[in-house]
């Protein structure tokens, strides 16, 4: 078998689509740290100098959904009318209505799905994060990005970046080398190319990339087209749930088509996603295998998942059929279980809107944890 080359993106908190996303997920916390059992489904698309809010929330508590709005755009970054679009001369347009009483009396009490669809979850031992080493690296990009914007170490970034990694796998699958790197930033009329893509290289990428991992012949790409001046909402329009790979496992699993942000967690696109993410990082953290995918199923109104699918990649120690028995047994896969077990009726989700949702080992997350690790190896003791 010969090498194989493997892609992935991430985007910075500036991407116009994550921009929505942070909107979205800045009023569902609002909501949710006020009313913990609220219902929201709440989506955002932005244009130059316009921000629209929509969707179906069933509250107790009052919103001021245009502060919330100009609040998280100023606090991303656009705070310059230079930019072409800023926080505080913002057009907001407010369009929500209650959540359907059809879809409320599915979810009464959490007891049964907020919705029908699949959901996956991913893990791999290749990074302590265990998530692919591809995604890992963009994300870190991207982040550094914004890192050096914000703590000014030069005056001409602005908010909106992209970044992408390839790495090349030998035929065991392993990481041998970066095959290529991209970085793309918006910025000011005052910098030349040479100067963007020198400080680019030596700020960002030399700071993020193992040294171990680039050779003579990684490309580095950096702002190709040669201007980025324009960004943003203002030179592409944005829309909540448009970056579902970036917010996952960055092409290497399986995605159910699923959305997370705006949405409280008796959708089972988001609650589901992040206990299927659970399963599969505290399966590979047991020895028992080096990857697992997990697929859960739902129907509306309907509390127990409809299947539960896992794939091992062949590098279980047992058969899958004994360890789903074993999934069955030690997690809670309701709806109302996911919820409780997970913690998930707090307001932590402005935090997940930007650089992904799983693999966030900088944050306390509850489906980040290994704290099924001891009890699923005794489990499989039993068997083997």
């Amino acid at each position: 078998m010969s090498n194989k080359l493997y892609t992935s993106e991430s985007v910075t908190e500036g991407h116009p689509d994550k921009v929505c996303d942070q909107i979205s997920d800045s009023i569902l916390d609002y909501i949710i740290e006020n009313d913990p059992n609220a219902h929201v489904a709440c989506e955002v698309c932005a244009t130059t100098g316009l921000v629209l809010v929509m969707g179906e929330i069933t509250t107790n508590t009052y919103v001021d959904i245009p502060k919330i709005v100009r609040d998280t755009v100023k606090e991303i970054g656009y705070n310059n009318p230079e930019f072409g679009f800023n926080g505080d001369d913002l057009a907001v347009l407010v369009s929500i209505d209650e959540q359907s009483p059809d879809i409320a009396m599915g979810v009464l009490d959490d007891q049964g799905a907020g919705d029908q669809g699949l959901m996956f979850g991913y893990a791999t031992s290749e990074t302590e994060e265990y998530m692919p080493l591809p995604l890992v690296l963009s994300h870190k990009l991207a982040k550094r990005l914004a890192q050096v914007r914000k703590e000014k170490v030069v005056d001409y970034l602005r908010p909106d970046g992209k970044t992408q990694v390839t790495i090349e796998y030998n035929e065991k699958e392993e990481a041998v080398r970066i095959d290529s790197v991209v970085v793309s930033t918006q910025h000011g009329l005052n910098v030349s190319n040479e100067e963007l893509r020198s400080f680019v290289k030596t700020e960002v990428i030399d700071k993020v990339l193992p040294k171990e991992l680039v050779d003579s012949n990684t490309k580095i790409f950096i702002n190709e087209t040669g201007r980025f001046v324009l960004g943003g909402p203002k030179a592409d329009s944005g829309l909540t749930g448009r970056k579902i790979i970036v917010d996952t496992y960055g092409g290497f699993a399986h995605h159910g088509g699923g959305a997370f942000s705006g949405k409280d967690p008796s959708k089972v696109d988001r609650s589901a996603a992040y206990m299927a993410r659970y399963i599969a990082k505290n399966l590979v953290a047991t020895g028992i295998c080096t990857k697992a995918e997990i697929g859960l199923s739902y129907v509306i109104g309907v509390s127990e998942p409809t299947s539960i699918y896992l794939n091992t990649f062949g590098s279980a120690s047992i058969s899958e059929d004994e360890i789903v028995k074993i999934i069955k047994k030690s997690f809670p896969l309701t709806p109302k279980g996911i919820i409780s077990y997970l913690g998930l009726r707090k307001p932590i989700y402005k935090q997940l809107a930007a650089y992904g949702h799983m693999g966030r080992i900088d944050l306390d997350i509850s489906w980040e944890k290994l704290d099924k690790v001891q009890e699923l190896k005794e489990s499989f003791k039993k068997i083997l």
